[in-house]
């Protein structure tokens, strides 16, 4: 079935219920013709907010009324459609605290907590770090057409030292570059990563070497 994806940090408040609800052809200056608006795109499947706390606070309303009644009006239309599809939301921001500063409708937020699943961030699983990093080197190998590169131990040491604050997006974009980096070669070294993340990796290997009497003879005094 449909699923339809619906970036919020695009949709300008002149153009959301454009691209949301559809048009028909005239209802604005640039309509020069009809369009049929996500939400009927997504009719018998699934529609994806993405960044939902970015949905502009004047399209709330609208939005909760279509999660109510599973129906709408293209803009410039005398007839309501309906559309009968599943909602998923996801944000990285705190909507209790949004509602609060009155920049997120509480309705609209009590209606989307159907059901909630809390990802934590990849500093606290990285249990699964190195099966990430060998997922998207094998999806950006075929999607460049290139041999398959293979990450050394070392390379995942030092990923596994730094906290990742943009978590997997920021995680596959340094993968991305260290791919860029190694070009020809088959497997991937701490060296082919940016510079913050290795400095991060070295002052941590200072750390534990530290922590780490020299002798037999300093661990008994300490």
């Amino acid at each position: 079935k449909p699923f339809v994806i619906v970036d919020c940090t695009i949709l300008t408040e002149t153009l959301v219920e454009g691209m949301l609800f559809g048009h028909e052809k005239g209802a604005f200056t640039s309509a020069d013709r009809m369009r049929e608006g996500l939400i009927e795109q997504a009719d018998g499947g699934t529609l994806f907010l993405d960044e939902v706390g970015e949905l502009p606070y004047s399209v709330q309303k609208s939005f909760l009324r279509v999660l109510q009644e599973h129906r709408f009006r293209p803009l410039g239309s005398k007839n309501e459609l309906t559309s009968d599809f599943r909602l998923v939301a996801a944000t990285n921001r705190d909507l209790d605290q949004m509602v609060a500063r009155g920049e997120f409708r509480e309705d609209l937020l009590f209606r989307l907590r159907s059901f909630i699943i809390q990802l934590p961030p990849l500093k606290d699983r990285m249990e699964d770090l190195k099966e990430l990093v060998n997922y998207k080197i094998a999806t950006s190998s075929e999607r460049h057409g290139i041999k398959k590169m293979a990450a050394s131990p070392e390379f995942i040491e030092a990923l596994k030292s730094y906290d990742w604050p943009g978590n997997v997006r920021e995680l596959f974009n340094t993968i991305e570059q260290a791919i860029a980096v190694a070009a020809n070669r088959s497997i991937l070294f701490p060296n082919d990563l940016p510079n913050h993340i290795r400095i991060k990796h070295s002052q941590s290997h200072l750390r534990r070497k530290d922590d780490k009497p020299e002798n037999k003879e300093e661990a008994i005094q300490a």
